[in-house]
């Protein structure tokens, strides 16, 4: 064979390898691109029914108890564990011991202004905590009249609340008092008190004060009927009142003090002021 010949052929061969060497890199590092179709888009790869909740459950609402910290907690809240409840306070009926009826029926005074209608009945229990008693029977009493006209000061806390024209403490006319001293401070739930009940009297400007100060230069008002403020202590909203065997219950609404002051100005019949019987009703706070 001739060397032109051996020449050409082994260029040939040559050629033909280098173009299977670049066809082979090609389909290596060519991506491989897929065929464009017209069909329907293919369905998600992950089924809807297990991605999403089932609709019961989706709808579902948390529980009424499962609020957290920041939400607003209605209907009954129990205690925690360990904390004690406040104690509710055991009321019972206080017991009154009234005098007898002076007169039959309670008349008002048509002429007398500022007077709360008559009741008509008997009064209802008035209810305080049990152990309230009369702290003021047998203490000591002072009055504004250091010359009383008729009767003594320790009248005012005997124990007698009968109608009589001896039975009570006269002082003069104008805005007059008398004081009761508990003897230590206590929480005060109730006073009662008759001025005189032998008739139908409506005794004007009734002021009553509890304090801790003999003096009552701190106090608190829990009876006021001077509503044109005539002895000076401020117009009072509560109305006067008619005197009956009864008296005249005042809620003090759990007060604390060891002083009790009664006011009074005369009353619609004439200028003096009288007084039958104070009781105080209370616990003492020591």
């Amino acid at each position: 064979m001739r060397i032109s010949d051996r020449l050409g052929r082994t260029f040939l061969i040559v050629a033909m390898a280098v173009s299977w060497a670049i066809v082979g890199c090609q389909k290596v590092n060519t991506p491989a691109v897929p065929p464009t179709t017209t069909s329907a888009p293919q369905a998600v790869l992950e089924p809807a029914d297990e991605q999403a909740e089932p609709p019961e459950q989706a709808a579902s609402a948390p529980a009424a108890d499962t609020a957290t910290g920041d939400e607003e907690i209605t209907g009954v809240v129990e205690p925690p564990v360990g904390v004690a409840e406040p104690l509710a306070l055991d009321l019972v009926a206080i017991a009154i011991e009234l005098p007898s009826p002076a007169f039959r029926g309670t008349p008002v005074p048509l002429k007398e202004a500022h007077v709360e209608k008559p009741l008509g009945k008997p009064r209802p229990p008035f209810l305080a905590p049990k152990g309230t008693v009369n702290l003021a029977l047998a203490k000591p009493v002072s009055a504004s009249d250091p010359a009383p006209p008729s009767g003594e000061v320790d009248y005012v806390t005997d124990g007698d609340k009968e109608a009589s024209d001896f039975g009570y403490l006269e002082l003069r006319s104008g805005a007059e008092w008398v004081q009761v001293d508990l003897g230590q401070k206590a929480t005060i739930y109730a006073v009662l008190l008759w001025h005189s009940h032998a008739e139908a009297r409506v005794y004007r400007d009734v002021v009553v004060l509890v304090s801790d100060d003999i003096d009552f230069l701190d106090a608190q008002t829990v009876f006021n009927s001077d509503y044109d403020n005539t002895s000076g202590l401020g117009i009072g909203a509560d109305l006067g009142y008619v005197e009956t065997a009864e008296g005249k219950l005042i809620d003090c609404k759990g007060v604390e003090g060891r002083y009790v002051r009664l006011y009074s100005n005369g009353s619609h019949i004439d200028e003096k002021n009288h007084y039958t019987e104070v009781e105080v009703f209370g616990r003492p706070t020591g």
